[in-house]
């Protein structure tokens, strides 16, 4: 016996890899006999829980487990909803209710951003604004409604102005925490480029603040559809939240819920857009989409 070398019988069998699969995980669309299961779609199975609480509701609803005066079942919903759509009902009060979010928007959003930058931007603005807008922001604003009702009257001001002080809280914060969350590197690197104050503020705070600008705005359209709930609550005579308030007095929870499905979906549609414009105007941020 050679010193070093192990008689053959007690050498183990090894045979030699052939397929680099034989030492890789399997893949998630692939089965372990090697079948290659096809891949659901996301957005089928996403829409995965929706369905099953529609048919649990549905059954409940059918089986009189839960009385029509208590939720009514979502057939009885859907042809409330289209006898809204075809008298037009629904897509009027749609429009009103846009139009105050859309002007409340604007108005909170061009406050919040101007008061964020003259903060942001200025150790003498942040002296000056910033103490007072954190004062501010701890008072509810929805119980400004009654003083709100005194200075502007029962008309659209309230609720215009009511959406507006929500959006303007959210954006001050996210857009001021981002200008100053931009990297004080970056901001060398700008110096040592020959970038002078205005030069560092459009090429390097401003980009570097939008990522926090974008989840500011999208804060601020959450609270503004939460607002136009309580501002169309003021004796308001048009509009989705009126539709509801006539809907309670007449115990027709098939028309609220319809309301409520109408909230939801505008609000979603409203994420949508900002989740596109993040797209567009960050497309040079990585980020962790998920596994």
């Amino acid at each position: 016996m050679t010193v070093g070398h192990a008689p053959p019988e007690l050498l183990p069998d090894i045979s030699p890899i052939s397929d680099v699969e034989e030492i890789l995980p399997a893949s998630r669309t692939t089965s372990r006999s090697g079948a290659r299961r096809p891949a659901v779609p996301r957005w089928l199975r996403r829409t995965v829980g929706p369905l099953l609480l529609l048919v649990t509701w549905q059954v409940l609803s059918s089986t009189g487990v839960l009385p029509p005066d208590v939720l009514a079942s979502p057939g009885t919903i859907a042809r409330a909803g289209g006898e809204l759509i075809a008298d037009g009902t629904l897509p009027n009060a749609m429009g009103v209710s846009l139009q105050r979010v859309a002007v409340g928007l604007l108005l909170g959003g061009t406050i919040g951003v101007s008061l964020a930058l003259v903060s942001g931007l200025s150790r003498l603005g942040e002296d000056l604004v910033d103490a007072t807008v954190q004062m501010l922001r701890t008072v509810p604003w929805v119980g400004l409604i009654p003083l709100f009702i005194i200075w502007l009257g029962i008309g659209e001001a309230p609720k215009v102005a009511l959406i507006a002080l929500g959006v303007a809280f959210h954006l001050y914060l996210n857009v001021y925490a981002g200008i100053r969350g931009v990297d004080a590197q970056l901001v060398e690197a700008g110096q040592s480029l020959g970038l002078g104050r205005w030069g560092l503020i459009r090429h390097v705070v401003l980009p570097g603040a939008l990522p926090g600008a974008m989840t500011g705005l999208r804060y601020s359209l959450a609270t503004a559809w939460l607002a136009l709930v309580f501002g169309e609550s003021i004796n308001a005579d048009a509009g989705i939240g009126f539709l509801m308030n006539q809907a309670r007095e007449f115990f027709r929870t098939d028309v609220i819920v319809v309301c409520l499905v109408v909230y939801a979906f505008l609000g979603l549609l409203a994420d949508a857009v900002v989740r596109t414009l993040e797209r567009l105007l960050l497309q040079w941020r990585p980020t962790f989409t998920g596994q």
